[in-house]
């Protein structure tokens, strides 16, 4: 069952990515591994990761799960600090430049990705409680989404808000969860009335990161399990298009496919194998944001007051890195 009225059957094949052994030699001393020289129009080359924090996750074998990571992050851009999740301790955090990391909220329950809103405030996807929230900025919380068609929701994963107001939500299926009464993995779209909410394809098998083209006219979603990235066509009534493969990412490394974003310029950043990947609109590998041996990227997060740092959350830190080029700023009417 899927709302998709054009989604295509067989997969388009897709650029060449899977060559990130073999690094472009630009002489680089930083952290960026570059696999083509346009690499370095959008990041320099000796640009060094900034590691803020290293006391991040926590152990979840009661649930099920040997280590729970950071998560989820998202820039204040008002108060100029980081809000991100960190699902191990079952709390959110808050990152400064001035004050370094603290806790502002606990019991979340297990939340997991974030974004704001048109009006500013925070969407999060809760695990634990199996639905989709907003935080009122008077702090009071709305439940956005818990069920579809009288079934409970698995585990809203990651979450984005198209300028319409419409939000789009990951919800993998996850049978280890006790409460679960679905049998497939979802992505939905919950439209701007807050009220309809729409099963756009059912047919991934574990869907999780997504984020739209600078245009919104593409809808990027990835499937952790298949190391896939794949590209929708939107149609003007915010259902899903043409489906393609956009890239796979695999090779030896640590990562996995996860957290992803854009930048202004439409180049997709995506966690996998040896840390972010950066690929170009087309979808070539241009290069690899490397965290190091034995550091696994889950998620990404533009933010700084111009939009040139990436944050980015493994499952025990939380890390920086100064960009060449501005992300899409959250909300989207933040455009400078």
């Amino acid at each position: 069952m899927s709302s998709q009225s054009s989604t295509s059957s067989a997969a388009t094949q897709p650029p060449a990515t899977s060559d990130s052994q073999k690094f472009f030699d630009g002489g680089a001393k930083g952290s960026t591994q570059a696999v083509s020289p346009d690499c370095a129009r959008l990041v320099d080359l000796d640009e060094k990761l900034l590691w803020l924090d290293e006391s991040l996750g926590g152990d979840a074998s009661a649930i099920g799960y040997p280590w729970m990571p950071a998560e989820g992050p998202v820039w204040w851009h008002e108060g100029g600090y980081l809000l991100l999740s960190d699902i191990g301790k079952n709390q959110r955090m808050k990152w400064s430049p001035e004050q370094g990391m603290s806790v502002v909220a606990t019991d979340t329950q297990g939340a997991n990705g974030m974004t704001r809103d048109r009006e500013g405030r925070l969407i999060v996807c809760v695990h634990m409680a199996q639905r989709l929230i907003r935080i009122e900025h008077d702090g009071s919380t709305t439940v956005l989404a818990d069920h579809h068609k009288g079934k409970r929701l698995s585990r809203p994963n990651d979450v984005v808000v198209k300028s319409d107001g419409a939000i789009y939500f990951t919800d993998p299926f996850t049978p280890i969860f006790t409460k679960v009464e679905v049998d497939f993995s979802a992505v939905y779209r919950l439209a701007p009335d807050g009220k309809t909410l729409t099963l756009l394809c059912d047919d991934l098998i574990a869907p999780n990161g997504l984020c739209f083209s600078p245009g919104e006219t593409v809808l990027y979603v990835n499937d952790t399990h298949t190391a896939c990235i794949y590209a929708y066509d939107m149609l003007g009534n915010g259902l899903l298009g043409t489906r393609r493969t956009f890239a796979i990412l695999r090779d030896d490394r640590l990562g996995l496919v996860d957290g992803m974003k854009v930048d202004l310029e439409g180049n997709l950043y995506c966690t996998g194998p040896g840390g972010v990947w950066i690929m170009s609109p087309d979808g070539r590998h241009l290069g690899t944001i490397a965290l190091g041996p034995g550091k696994r990227a889950t998620n990404l997060a533009w933010g700084g007051a111009d939009w040139r740092t990436l944050f980015i959350t493994t499952t025990r830190e939380l890390a920086s890195i100064r960009m060449k080029v501005r992300g899409v700023p959250v909300p989207g009417n933040l455009l400078p």
